[in-house]
């Protein structure tokens, strides 16, 4: 068996763990997204690194929810410099400010994605946003994190600060086949993560038809009448989420 054939086998052994360990957990996931939303909440999303990409993963998605806010912060991304963005998610005050620009309160949902759980800002933000009453999911590594000591002066973890904790079940380190010499390669957590993330999207539409109410879901802009469909959302929500 060849590294591409262990990478796929290694990958949907972890997906059906996922699945089968932890129903409760994502459908207690998407019933508070739905709640959230239903009520007129925001669900908010935030990661750093490449965290980031699953903050954006259900953002201004072709059948994805409307009302999702990513919280964004260049130096948190890679595009910029990615060497850096690893110094200022460590940073212990960036949280306050990111705050400022995204006004989280009581009755929105935070998921808050960090494979190590470890470092200052992702758990600085799960931290403060439950204190304005704001329902934190934390979507992490329980190995990798329960393997680590705390990078932040709370001396926590993501998951430590979460309300409802999602395992994506990787490895310390993310990285799951061995190459040469021992070299680690393939990491897991952005493949499981959006796993994890879609299928609970799926469900809160699935419980809002369930309780016969209506929850607003972009369509594909690339297919006829899908701009016309999104246009109507952007008009209506521009003012709330900042990205759109």
């Amino acid at each position: 068996m060849n590294a591409s054939e262990k990478y796929f086998d290694n990958l949907l052994s972890l997906l059906s763990r996922v699945q089968e360990q932890q129903k409760d957990r994502l459908e207690l996931a998407a019933r508070k997204i739905a709640d959230c939303i239903l009520q007129g909440g925001m669900l908010y999303t935030f990661g750093t690194g490449h965290g980031h990409l699953l903050a954006l993963e259900i953002f201004y998605r072709a059948g994805g929810l409307v009302r999702v806010s990513p919280i964004l912060d260049e130096r948190l991304m890679l595009h910029l410099s990615a060497s850096e963005s690893s110094q200022w998610e460590r940073n212990d005050s960036l949280a306050d400010e990111l705050l400022i620009r995204y006004p989280v309160k009581k009755g929105d949902v935070l998921i808050a994605i960090s494979n190590s759980g470890r470092n200052a800002v992702p758990v600085e933000l799960a931290k403060k946003c439950r204190e304005r009453g704001a329902y934190v999911i934390a979507l992490t590594s329980m190995q990798h994190t329960c393997a680590v000591l705390p990078r932040n002066r709370l001396n926590r973890r993501l998951f430590e600060e979460a309300d409802l904790v999602l395992d994506n079940g990787g490895v310390l380190g993310d990285a799951a086949i061995e190459g040469t010499g021992g070299r680690m390669v393939g990491p897991t957590s952005t493949a499981v993560g959006a796993a994890i993330l879609q299928s609970v999207v799926a469900r809160v539409e699935e419980i809002a038809r369930e309780r016969q109410q209506e929850i607003a879901f972009f369509a594909s802009s690339n297919i006829d009448g899908g701009d016309a469909i999104n246009n109507r959302y952007l008009e209506q929500y521009r003012g709330q989420i900042p990205s759109l």
